[in-house]
């Protein structure tokens, strides 16, 4: 018996990185998923992996049109929600000095606006009870130099999620986040270069406690338990899935040495 049997749910960024493999995760636990987002490639091969337990909506949730088209389809399609994960998110230098306004915006707009209007436009289908998971960065606990937009974006995420969580208590809606450390995923391949890919990778035995990097997969066993009843009394909190970065500092090997 899975731990989502008969489960409606929509996630978005679910064709890539740590969105695909919570979608994978959900069916194999016996829910049925709607996955979102631009790329129709990734998208149409998840949705033939998927087989009749998934289908696929190509739709860009920073675009009020698009996300109404989404909407009305994952009704059309399940008539009801019970898991709305929001995975969809967009990271890219933003420097002092070097920063254009729209560069900025856009990873607001993505990270940060559209998780609010799509957990707003999913409140007609969301049955009472639902679990909602939004994704944070570890970018935002740690201070990143040159990142502010998508840093500022993410922290921003969790803070929504304690109110989001306090309005929708009454429904006994829950709302979460799953905030992932370091984790091997497309987003890295698109937004950095082989080297710095290549540079990271070498420091993160000395960065991180548990000296590796973290898999999608287990940033979406972190999503599973907060989308099922196994965490039916945690309510607007923030699991950090990476790997003692963020909290032991002093776990790393330069302390260890």
């Amino acid at each position: 018996m899975g731990k989502l049997d008969g489960k409606f749910a929509l996630i978005t960024g679910g064709n890539s990185g740590i969105g695909l493999a919570t979608a994978r995760l959900f069916i194999e636990e016996g829910a049925q998923a709607a996955i979102v987002g631009r790329n129709e490639e990734t998208l149409w091969r998840a949705a033939d992996e998927f087989g009749v337990e998934g289908f696929a909506l190509r739709a860009d949730v920073t675009d009020a049109a698009e996300r109404e088209r989404m909407f009305a389809e994952v009704k059309r399609r399940f008539a009801v929600l019970d898991v709305l994960v929001a995975c969809a998110g967009y990271s890219a230098p933003t420097p002092l000095g070097k920063t254009e306004v729209a560069d900025f915006e856009k990873q607001v707009q993505l990270n940060f606006t559209s998780v609010f209007f799509t957990v707003q436009g999913a409140m007609p289908l969301l049955s009472d009870g639902a679990t909602i998971v939004l994704v944070g960065s570890l970018t935002s606990k740690i201070g990143a130099p040159g990142y502010s937009a998508y840093a500022g974006s993410k922290a921003a995420v969790r803070t929504m999620a304690q109110c989001l969580a306090a309005e929708l208590s009454p429904r006994g809606i829950r709302v979460n986040v799953v905030t992932p450390g370091y984790t091997r995923t497309p987003l890295w391949e698109r937004t950095r270069t082989p080297e710095q890919i290549a540079a990271v990778s070498e420091r993160l035995p000395r960065i991180v406690p548990l000296e590796r990097w973290g898999e999608a997969e287990e940033m979406a066993r972190a999503v599973l338990f907060l989308a099922s009843s196994d965490s039916s009394y945690v309510q607007g909190q923030e699991i950090v899935v990476d790997g003692g970065t963020s909290a032991l500092p002093g776990g790393t090997r330069a302390f260890r040495a």
